[in-house]
């Protein structure tokens, strides 16, 4: 715990000015953020007696280990630049807004030739007409199906419309009057597109209209006698007005605005917000918000507007934002809303009729939130911590293992080998810290090699991190005669922790969203981050196409770099493995256990545990036992243990199928640099196959519309330096398989005998 006396600006430092300021802890990442109209005079507040502060702000600043801060000209960039920074660093002192989930829109791609109707989620394209928020997918789809009688519009994805266009045959919908099949020219793409505009006209609230002009064609239908017209278009206004009952009139004057209400206790904050839109309730969301620091209701609806219309523009942004408490200042905030529509926003407290009836009803929403909160994280607290506990009187731990990362191999017979590292904190899953790896050290089956190998690399990074930002003393754990995970020797004596590291690549400078002057009290910012570039890759993304590794990497310390991924830590962004866990998990018996503890060993990394939990008994293995402890099998501690385990057992199954995938799919090709999917494709349209195209000469090659001299000899040279030694046959029939004969040409990482992929449970069996 940190004595904030210790970094504590000196006198004159501050500035009077307007400005945005960070608190970092010793690991240099930003825990809380704040703006202030006066530096000077706000972080002077932190700065005092302890026992006067509120006891979350006294955590704070015990917490951190330095304060920085950036002037700003006006209080509108510095609530522009607070904003910037907490959708950055994530500071776990802010308001947290839990379960802000992606709600999802009814979308029209007015982009489109044929535009679209669809749901859709995350951020908004442009060209894209949006209404909602819903609470859920499937009151979108209840009104749309309701709308396609009288506005048959497209809804079918880009491929289903390019199919029934080559086929000439609409889908079912087009069968059935639900769409009006523009693909198959039933409709001309003009009259199509005035459909879809009637489309977002209804759904903007402009009902009248068409209400009117079905009841007079109906009317003229029945005088005609066309009995069977008539009964359409009765059944289509019947469904307009059920379409229309989902979202009754609340306010008569078509009023557009957002109403925000907040229901809060000491802890926590529950937010509901309803966006009206031609005076119809259009969509409605709501977050619970941790109050982890000393907060008004008013500071409380200015992060709320802060998270609602951050990334919005224009109409998205209402003309009328009704709140039950104003920020203070409210000035700054109306000003932004004003720059974020391009026109004047009112941001008042409704005071009487139906307005203010409707934000009663918006309250009570929130309260009713808050209330179902609690009582669901009263029973998953208690679990968890009683998970947690169970844990650490099994495995004998000085503290409950709040940080667990699980670690598990898989590979198909050998071939793709990969690891998983799942991290999970207070007993729930914290996916961005979730990392992956290729084993690289060796080639072909060796599980307690591979576990071995992945420890290493991971906490050789932990190492280099400590090192780096000075919490290692010079000397201690140099790693001296360390042998490496691939088998090579150590560091020599007396080398420092920083040269257990693998080379880096400076990165870029962070981005600043407002331009002003930045100062730094307490420990001096760290130099540069730099950011290692390999082959491993954050949760749920794959290493950029075409990303050059740094040259003199080695193959076991390399660390994949996802689009974007240049972070650095003394802007506060999370940093790759500079966390250790109380407790290592691995999917695995004794021998997996022994080869993780002696990898930790080597490293001389002594204070985290090591467990392995094995499939068949569900036994705990500790390092140097020859027993494993037996946990009940009721036991909330075995249930985590197993979540953990299952969990990095699909993240390595998942990575290892897909590259098992791309493998299967490769082609020569793929190693031609600069040629794109596009160009590709056009050389194998061109001359029909692999083998056709390795034939080719040079000037054939350049007769492909796209290709160049330059690109052609590159082609050339690619091609001929893979063609297979000798034909694939086909040793069941003896025939020699070559791409006229429709089998796959053989690559390097494709064997030339064809195998049997087997039934799916065999393939599951082969899986590791």
């Amino acid at each position: 715990m940190a004595d904030p006396s210790s970094y504590r600006p000196r006198p004159g430092e501050i500035p009077d000015s307007p400005g945005v300021y960070r608190f970092r802890d010793e690991h240099r990442r930003v825990i809380y953020v704040g703006k202030a109209k006066s530096l000077r005079q706000r972080l002077a507040n932190y700065f005092q007696d302890l026992a006067n502060l509120h006891p979350r702000t006294r955590t704070m600043v015990t917490t951190a280990a330095s304060v920085e801060w950036t002037v700003v000209s006006t209080e509108v960039e510095a609530l522009q630049l607070e904003y910037s920074w907490i959708k950055e660093y994530d500071p776990r002192f802010n308001v947290k807004y839990r379960d802000d989930k992606s709600y999802p829109y009814l979308a029209v791609t007015m982009n489109e030739e044929f535009p679209r109707v669809q749901v859709m989620r995350g951020h908004k394209k442009k060209g894209v007409r949006y209404f909602g928020p819903y609470g859920h997918a499937w009151a979108i789809r209840d009104t749309v199906d309701l709308l396609l009688r009288v506005f048959p519009v497209r809804t079918c994805s880009a491929g289903v419309f390019k199919n029934a266009a080559r086929t000439g045959r609409p889908c079912l919908l087009g069968y059935i009057g639900k769409c009006s099949a523009p693909c198959v020219e039933r409709i001309s793409a003009e009259d199509h597109r005035e459909l879809a505009e009637e489309f977002c006209d209804f759904m903007a609230g402009r009902t009248g209209t068409y209400l009117r002009r079905l009841e007079r064609k109906m009317g003229e239908a029945a005088e005609d006698m066309e009995y069977e017209r008539a009964a359409r278009l009765r059944d289509d206004i019947g469904a307009l007005r059920k379409a229309m009952e989902k979202s009754a009139v609340v306010l008569a004057d078509a009023t557009d605005a957002d109403l925000i209400a907040v229901a809060e206790d000491e802890l926590e904050a529950a937010v509901q917000i309803f966006h009206v839109r031609g005076g119809r309730v259009r969509g409605q969301r709501g977050w619970v918000t941790d109050k982890v620091e000393e907060i008004t209701t008013g500071a409380l609806v200015e992060h709320a507007l802060q998270q609602l219309y951050g990334e919005e523009t224009g109409d998205a942004v209402p003309k009328e934002v009704l709140v039950p408490a104003l920020p203070d200042p409210v000035e700054p905030v109306q000003e932004w809303l004003t720059d974020r529509r391009g026109s004047g926003v009112s941001l008042r407290i409704p005071q009487r009729g139906d307005k203010k009836a409707l934000m009663e009803t918006v309250q009570r929403n929130a309260q009713q939130a808050l209330v179902l909160h609690k009582t669901k994280r009263a029973s998953d607290l208690t679990t968890r911590s009683r998970a947690l506990e169970e844990i650490a009187d099994a495995l004998d731990l000085d503290s409950a293992p709040l940080r667990i990362e699980c670690y598990d191999i898989s590979h198909l017979q050998g071939d793709d080998v990969v690891a998983s590292m799942v991290v999970f904190e207070d007993g729930l899953a914290r996916k961005s810290e979730y990392r992956r790896f290729q084993i690289k050290g060796f080639r072909g089956q060796d599980d307690v090699r591979s576990m071995h190998e992945v420890i290493t690399r991971r906490f050789r990074r932990y190492l280099a991190e400590k090192e780096r930002t000075g919490e290692w003393a010079d000397g201690e754990n140099s790693g001296e005669g360390t042998p490496r995970a691939d088998g090579r020797p150590g560091t020599d004596p007396g080398a420092t922790p920083g040269s257990l590291a693998a080379p880096r690549a400076e990165a870029e400078s962070g981005h600043q969203p407002v331009p002003g002057h930045t100062a730094t009290s307490g420990h001096d910012a760290a130099p540069g981050q730099e950011a290692a570039c390999g082959h491993e890759a954050a949760s749920g993304q794959e290493a950029a196409p075409g990303r050059q590794t740094v040259p003199g990497h080695e193959a076991a310390d390399d660390l994949a770099l996802t689009d974007g991924s240049a972070l650095k830590d003394e802007d506060g962004r999370p940093k790759r493995f500079a966390y250790p866990p109380q407790l290592v998990v691995v999917d695995g018996g004794q021998p997996q256990v022994a080869a993780a503890q002696r990898a930790l060993d080597e490293l001389g990394i002594d204070d985290i545990a090591v467990c392995g939990l094995a499939k068949r008994l569900e036994e705990v293995w500790l390092p140097r036992e020859d027993d494993p402890v037996v946990l009940p099998r009721t036991s909330e501690g075995l249930y985590l243990l197993q979540r953990v385990r299952d969990e990095a057992h699909r993240f390595a199954i998942t990575y290892q199928r897909t590259k098992r995938a791309k493998r299967f799919r490769s082609s020569p090709l793929d190693d031609v640099p600069g040629l794109g999917e596009t160009r590709k494709q056009a050389l194998i349209k061109h001359f029909g196959s692999v083998k056709k195209l390795r034939s080719a000469t040079i000037d054939q090659i350049c007769e492909v519309p796209g290709i160049g001299r330059k690109t052609a000899e590159t082609v050339a040279v690619a091609l001929a330096r893979s063609a297979p030694a000798t034909p694939a046959v086909n040793t069941a029939t003896g025939e020699i398989m070559d791409d006229e004969d429709g089998a796959p040409e053989t690559t390097e990482d494709a064997p030339g005998e064809p195998v049997s992929a087997g039934t799916p449970d065999e393939r599951r069996g082969q899986e590791r």
